[in-house]
């Protein structure tokens, strides 16, 4: 069988594939041993090997992690068709009536294949998405401003969510010079809390400088989690440079004094291949 000829799996071929590692007879051992809480730390490490693969602009792996991604939600699929809770077909209900009810600009009468004529703006879908999610939320009797937003989220993007919520209702400040004047406030305030010597102070205002940095983020158009993950992908980047640099010398990064860490540092800032 050729390349060209090769049989191509579909959609109903890795639901039965999940169905034959559950099967409690001739299954696999460890899949058959999963529930729902048990998986989610796989759930969220596969996402963040798909981000880290976009973000690398990996695409032949960007395939291959979003098919991780994908087995996730099957796996979670057969758990649900086991305890008679929900199917995959389910959950693919509720995604297109979802999205058709969220998208009133693009499904005429939320039929898939009836065309709103007249394009909107982005801006205008903003104000449409927000309002629909709203009532959506008032229907779960999740009606304040906050509600419905998950505790377990990064803390980065949890706080960024948060601010614009609130935003939503204009508690927001108008430019980002306040908000950078905010911070640099924060910081002051964190300097007085060390000087008092309370670790609870201290912590306290700690919180608040990365609240008002993620939201001084947001007034920059900015996404404070890739912010932060770029920022540690270079000094990742730089302090591997430091390390090899001190090795082609005959050294460790241990043996080097302070002064020299600082060269080495300022060296590895330098170099052409820093994208940043």
């Amino acid at each position: 069988m050729t390349a060209s000829t090769a049989q191509r799996y579909r959609v109903a071929d890795l639901l039965r594939v999940m169905a034959r590692l559950r099967d409690p007879a001739t299954g696999c051992p460890w899949d058959i041993r999963q529930d729902f809480r048990s998986i989610v730390p796989s759930t969220l490490e596969e996402c963040y090997e798909l981000a880290q693969a976009i973000e690398h602009e990996d695409f032949p792996h960007v395939a291959e992690e979003l098919g991780d991604v994908l087995f996730q939600v099957v796996f979670y699929a057969q758990m649900g068709s086991e305890r008679g809770l929900f199917t995959f077909d389910a959950i693919v209900d509720t995604l297109v009536t979802k999205l058709l009810r969220r998208h009133p600009h693009v499904f005429a009468g939320g039929q898939i294949e009836a065309v709103v004529p007249a394009r909107s703006s982005v801006e205008s879908v903003k104000e449409s998405w927000e309002t629909i999610k709203q009532a959506e939320r008032s229907a779960k009797s999740q009606g304040g401003v906050m509600a419905d937003v998950p505790v377990a989220l990064p803390a980065l993007p949890r706080a960024q969510k948060l601010q614009k919520r609130a935003a939503r209702v204009n508690f927001d400040w108008p430019d980002a010079s306040g908000v950078l004047a905010k911070l640099e406030e924060e910081v002051a305030e964190l300097r007085a809390a060390m000087a008092g010597g309370s670790q609870a102070d201290v912590e306290d205002e700690m919180g608040d400088i990365l609240f008002s940095a993620v939201n001084l983020a947001r007034h920059l158009e900015l996404d404070a989690e890739a912010s932060l993950r770029r920022a540690s992908s270079k000094f990742e980047q730089r302090f591997t440079a430091m390390e090899a640099s001190a090795a082609a010398a005959g050294k460790t990064l241990h043996e080097l004094s302070a002064g020299e860490l600082d060269e080495l540092w300022e060296a590895a800032k330098q170099a052409p291949a820093d994208a940043s």
